[in-house]
């Protein structure tokens, strides 16, 4: 995949190349916020668009000479409406986070209030954690889960909004594994004269195909990733109602970017095409069939699974009882080829860089062609490592097993 010119010219980029696809190639990647593109979406990313500088929007650009990536702006666009039903999109967003911001600057001022999911418990840093600019510029507050069922409370998210009056509620997760109803995040927001966004980062490739609640129809504003269950190149979109569709897209440009990235947008319009075939719904039942495969594996073997298991194509290791942190596992994981990040949890009481939990999500594993048998595999090698978290020769024979099932599944070599 690496080019002899890149070789010669620069020895180091190329190695670290070379390691990178190895990585890839030959250990599981099991962070649900990863996954593999075809090599269709490489080409385009690493196309000549890349050369362009298009500030504005097709038909509407600062500059000349942008015929043809308005072609492929337009055709992210329209495939991206298709894909979720909406009636306006915006491709231009460079991540996630920057989709989140450029609905936070088209719909709030500095100092309004938003209500969002608590960090620890399945929320993600821009939707309201102190760290991040959503929780400086504005007046952050949270919902969390019940702490019995580990799902989320529709009443106190209630109780909460009626108390803070938000401007603002944000739905929608980074850790959290269960159905999102939105049609009551909805009515709660109706009831306290607040709009809605929902961040589907992690499910859009689900929602995309009736797999999970869509949250279009009852939010005025939707982002996501491109890439995680989508399959697409890494960046981000907006979507919203016509009328709000003007907002949206002053507050991206110029409010938030400059150029867009013409490169990326190019690989996105390539993964929607790919999004909208037959079989990537079936791609996307097989993602869940293999989360719930391998939740049941680990809980079978003694593990805790967060709220007690997933209708997504990601779920929590709540890990108290191994007496192992996040940190740990994570690690030992790492050592014997099985990649996974450490997560807090649902009352978590540790620092979210060491965490009482692991987050495992199956959308790489799957886009390689995996299925429940190999769930079954992985699971047990997950629970012989936690076990023997500190078993030097036991991490390097399942790290050999682990090479030999990836050559079973060829990625890119």
């Amino acid at each position: 995949m690496i080019r002899d010119d890149l070789r010669e010219f620069d020895p180091k980029i190329a190695k670290a190349l070379d390691d990178e696809i190895d990585r890839q190639e030959y250990k599981l990647e099991m962070i649900a916020s990863e996954n593999f593109v075809s090599r269709r979406v490489l080409n385009a990313m690493g196309s000549v668009m890349t050369n362009k500088y298009a500030e504005g929007y097709p038909g509407k650009r600062y500059y000349g000479g942008c015929e043809f990536v308005d072609v492929a702006e337009d055709l992210a666009r329209e495939r991206a409406k298709q894909l979720f039903g909406c009636e306006h999109v915006n491709v231009q967003p460079h991540s996630g986070a920057s989709a989140n911001m450029g609905v936070y600057l088209a719909a709030l001022k500095p100092g309004d209030t938003i209500l969002g999911m608590n960090l620890s418990h399945g929320g993600h840093l821009t939707h309201g954690a102190p760290v991040s600019i959503s929780g400086l510029y504005f007046n952050a507050v949270t919902y969390g889960v019940n702490p019995e069922t580990e799902l989320i409370d529709y009443d106190e998210v209630l109780r909460i909004a009626k108390e803070q009056r938000p401007k603002l509620i944000v739905c929608g997760a980074s850790a959290y594994s269960r159905d999102i109803d939105f049609s009551k995040f909805r009515a709660i927001a109706d009831e306290v004269g607040a709009q809605v966004m929902a961040d589907i980062a992690h499910p859009a490739g689900l929602v995309a195909t009736g797999l999970h609640s869509s949250p279009v129809p009852h939010c005025q504003f939707v982002t996501t990733t491109t890439h995680k269950t989508l399959r697409g190149p890494r960046g981000g979109m907006i979507m919203c109602d016509a009328d709000h569709a003007k907002q949206v897209d002053k507050a991206m440009f110029p409010g938030l970017q400059g150029g867009p990235l013409m490169h990326v947008i190019a690989a996105k319009a390539v993964a929607f095409k790919e999004d909208l075939e037959p079989s990537y719904k079936d791609y996307c039942s097989q993602i869940v069939a293999n989360s719930r495969a391998l939740a049941a594996a680990l809980a079978e073997q003694g593990l805790r699974i967060v709220s007690g298991g997933t209708d997504t194509h990601l779920f929590l290791v709540d890990l108290t009882e191994t007496g192992l942190t996040g940190k740990e596992v994570e690690a030992a994981l790492g050592e014997a080829g099985i990649t996974v990040n450490k997560n807090t949890i649902p009352r978590e009481t540790r620092s979210p860089f060491v965490t009482s939990g692991i987050r495992v999500g199956t959308p790489a594993l799957t886009t390689r062609g995996m299925k429940e048998g190999e769930m079954a595999r992985i699971g047990g090698w997950i629970c012989d490592v936690i076990r023997a978290h500190g078993d030097a020769g036991l991490k390097s024979r399942i790290k050999d097993d682990v090479r030999q099932l990836c050559e079973g599944f060829p990625l890119y070599r």
